[in-house]
């Protein structure tokens, strides 16, 4: 099975964004018109995309709801969205503007009722995000750092019926630095869960070496792109051919 490639869209203030480890104040514009990009990502033959609410990741609310709104209307790619997203009437509200799966990341790791709550109300469709410093679970946008190891919190909610575990290294995100993915598999040999690696993916070494640990840890199931993209340290095709299986 060919791996799952999820190019990012980071929204801050309505626009595209990329931190470098999760610093707001870090911020390099990319695009003003988060649409527009989403298109050019689907023209590219990428079959689904990733959405954060950046601000809504601080401010523990939906924030960036237009600029949503626009992507879900400008493209037929599926759309995971995770930020902000704290109690089942926002989960509610973004499946209600047609987002395909939520990401519940902060308020997995604060009230894990909720996670599986959701996941009984909506199979298939929750994911828990887990963003980890130094193997220590971090919340409220980066911004805390919680007492739990990743692999703790993923075991906790492997029998909660979610659809994937998100796994973000915040010390490489946005840094080009290549993927943790000594981190990421030993994560998805210690689950049953699909898991998606985040954070760090540089160029086309990173898709391949990644599709080598899936052919030894089958649950390894894609990657989130940010950075590499818009730089252009990454081509869209050979993004795609690399993780297409030999």
């Amino acid at each position: 099975m060919a791996l799952t490639l999820y190019p990012a869209i980071d929204l801050k203030d309505g626009a595209c964004v990329r931190l470098k480890r999760g610093a707001m104040d870090q911020a390099t514009i990319y695009a003003e018109n988060p649409a527009a990009q989403a298109r050019a990502f689907e023209a590219a033959g990428f079959k689904a995309l990733h959405v954060v609410d950046l601000d809504g990741a601080f401010a523990g609310r939906p924030v960036n709801i237009e600029a949503v709104r626009a992507i879900l209307a400008s493209v037929s790619m599926q759309i995971q969205l995770g930020g902000g997203i704290r109690d089942m009437v926002g989960i509610e509200a973004w499946f209600a503007l047609g987002v395909s799966r939520v990401i519940l990341g902060s308020a997995a790791v604060k009230n894990p009722a909720l996670v599986r709550d959701a996941a009984k109300a909506f199979p298939g469709r929750i994911i828990v995000g887990i963003d980890a410093i130094n193997g220590m679970v971090a919340t409220e946008g980066w911004a805390e750092v919680s007492a739990l190891t990743a692999t703790d919190m993923a075991l906790r909610l492997e029998d909660a019926g979610i659809a994937a575990i998100i796994h973000t290294d915040i010390a490489r995100d946005g840094m080009l630095a290549g993927l943790n993915l000594e981190a990421t598999e030993a994560l998805a040999r210690g689950v049953t869960l699909p898991v998606i690696a985040s954070g760090g993916v540089a160029g086309i070494a990173d898709i391949i070496a990644l599709r080598e640990a899936a052919a030894r840890t089958p649950n390894l199931a894609g990657t989130i792109i940010g950075r590499a993209l818009y730089d252009g340290s990454l081509d869209p095709a050979a993004a795609l051919a690399g993780a297409a299986p030999c």
